[in-house]
């Protein structure tokens, strides 16, 4: 079977924010943003820890270009286009060729908590699956009382379908899950009251 070619890694552009593949010189940025993350990220995401190192930085990265070459996931770095300051991570992975689906995260730092980043670069990422990846589901996976990420899915246009029984592995056991789905016709819906399943 012929090997499919590798995807070329573009730009992602939209007002101030511009979504790029991670590089190797975002190593010490990514560390950077992590550690002073903790507190709030660390709370849903293990990754982010205060024992994160330099190497878990770059090894990342590597990740996430390898990714990129195998076509398995896609990996963008977040970006102020004004300042350059990196500001979180968002992307594609656990693609499904034979469903033409994929998984959606998105992570911002503290700092900028609170400006709508994670939504705009969410849809970014997801139009970038659909209109370049093929994909007809996109799923975004959260626990339950990770509210400020589920407003974030809803702000996508997500549909909330179901509270999945031991969806989630994280912080050494099972765990339930809201499951959102997004298929292309969602990202030009605005959050509507149905959508709304937690509260602000």
């Amino acid at each position: 079977m012929p090997t499919e070619p590798a995807l070329p890694a573009p730009e992602l552009v939209e007002e101030s924010l511009r979504l790029r593949p991670w590089q190797t010189q975002d190593a010490a940025d990514l560390f950077d943003a992590v550690r002073s993350s903790v507190v709030s990220v660390g709370r849903w995401l293990p990754w982010c820890h205060a024992d994160y190192s330099l190497d878990d930085a770059n090894a990342w990265i590597s990740h996430c270009r390898d990714g990129w070459s195998q076509g398995e996931h896609f990996a963008f770095s977040i970006v102020d286009r004004t300042t350059g300051e990196l500001l979180g991570g968002a992307g594609l992975n656990q693609r499904n060729r034979l469903h033409c689906s994929a998984n959606l995260g998105y992570w911002v730092r503290q700092s900028r908590h609170g400006e709508g980043i994670a939504a705009r670069a969410a849809a970014l990422a997801a139009r970038f699956g659909f209109e370049q990846l093929g994909l007809i589901r996109i799923e975004i996976i959260v626990l339950p009382d990770n509210h400020p990420s589920r407003r974030v899915a809803e702000k996508t246009g997500a549909q909330f379908e179901a509270i999945a029984r031991q969806r989630l592995w994280a912080n050494g056991r099972a765990n339930d899950a809201a499951v959102y789905g997004l298929i292309p016709t969602d990202l030009s819906q605005p959050a509507t009251a149905q959508n709304r399943t937690i509260s602000s």
